[in-house]
């Protein structure tokens, strides 16, 4: 018998990664238990864990009051504080980063979401969170956007890491992926050591459910019902052929000897939602070699508790991963209509935590004026 099933799940191929981040789990020394007892070797944030951490409030207190008396508004407040603990975390994980060559050891900060529409916007403040966290294992997180794409190539071009995130569709993925190995070539053009770049490519997998079971439920039937909380899963393991097709490819084959790292999938939103659904299903449905899981800390937990690896749970799915699709589409539910609104969905939602996030700040930089 192994130790746990954390420890199966990364023995399967699969990097956990916490998808939390605040100031005081740093301080409390919390991850130094996540890293040993749980094997935990990377780190993810979004707005809406900064929101949820800087509500609290009280680990931020000096530094609030530090920006204040200098006169910084909400904005450099914001950014100050953010890329602080990221650093922070970054030192913690080092000695992963370390230990993997780079590709562990991650530590993710996103761009402002408000940007996730302007190109040039984006790549400016992806290369001004990169100088500012100063730390080689930070990864600076792009949405998957049209206007992404291209964000995406120039960021990685520059030699800086980048975890694309918010990604639903397919074809979107595809063209991430373009976009990664674009961006690769370019570095190597460039000078850059690709040994050093590594990126992720962040597919969303609960949310694909929480909509399409939703439009299940309206419909009613027995076939409808027999169909819910399987479209996600389907979904990512898709995804999981289109890497393994994309990364064998000749293209792909002259930069890996050149030294470059894949982009590596990572499943994000792998919290179940539905609690009829088993609370490590997008844990143990997606285990495959060389991925990344990052969980919202009950998932961990519950996974550490009573998960059961059981191997390879997406190669060898594609024909029925496609066949479910094919069934959602004649019964009226339609692929692109949903992967379409849960992009926008997603942007909306943290754009939102953003504003919450600037609020909360600002109540506190107006507190610590008097």
């Amino acid at each position: 018998m192994t130790a746990s099933p954390t420890t199966d799940l990364s023995a399967a191929g699969v990097s956990i990664w916490l998808d939390d981040l605040s100031r005081e789990r740093i301080n409390s020394g919390a991850f130094k238990h996540l890293i040993e007892d749980l094997d935990v070797v990377g780190v993810t944030t979004n707005p809406s864990i900064f929101a949820a951490a800087l509500k609290k409030g009280e680990s931020y207190a000096s530094q609030v009051g530090a920006l204040a008396e200098a006169g910084a508004d909400v904005d450099q407040a914001v950014f100050d504080i953010t890329t602080h603990d990221v650093a922070q975390a970054c030192d913690i994980f080092a000695a992963e980063a370390k230990r993997t060559n780079g590709a562990d050891g991650r530590v993710s900060i996103e761009v402002d979401p408000r940007l996730s529409r302007d190109t040039q916007g984006t790549i400016a403040e992806a290369k001004r969170l990169h100088a500012k966290v100063q730390r080689t294992n930070v990864l600076i997180k792009i949405p998957a956007t049209v206007e992404g794409l291209e964000a995406i190539t120039e960021t990685l071009a520059a030699g800086i890491s980048v975890n694309v995130t918010l990604i639903f569709s397919l074809e979107r993925y595809r063209a991430v992926i373009n976009a990664f190995q674009q961006g690769i070539e370019q570095a190597k053009e460039n000078g850059h050591d690709l040994t050093k770049i590594t990126s992720v490519a962040s597919f969303f997998v609960s949310r694909v459910d929480a909509e399409i079971d939703g439009r299940l439920d309206a419909l009613g039937t027995d076939e409808a019902t027999a169909l819910k909380g399987k479209a996600g899963l389907a979904n990512a393991r898709l995804a999981y052929q289109i890497f393994q097709e994309q990364f064998s490819t000749e293209r792909w084959q002259v930069l890996r000897a050149a030294g470059a790292n894949a982009q590596r999938p990572l499943w994000a939103s792998t919290g179940v939602k539905d609690p009829n659904l088993p609370d490590t299903l997008y844990v143990t449905g997606l285990v495959a070699a060389d991925v990344v899981n990052t969980m919202p800390e009950k998932t961990l937990l519950a996974m550490s508790d009573h998960g059961v690896v059981e191997g390879d749970t997406v190669t060898g799915t594609y024909a029925e991963s496609n066949e479910l699709l094919n069934r959602l589409d004649a019964l009226g539910i339609s692929y692109d209509e949903v992967v379409e609104q849960l992009e926008t969905e997603g942007l909306d939602k943290f754009v939102a935590s953003w504003s919450e996030l600037l609020e909360t700040v600002q109540t506190a930089l107006d507190a610590a004026k008097g």
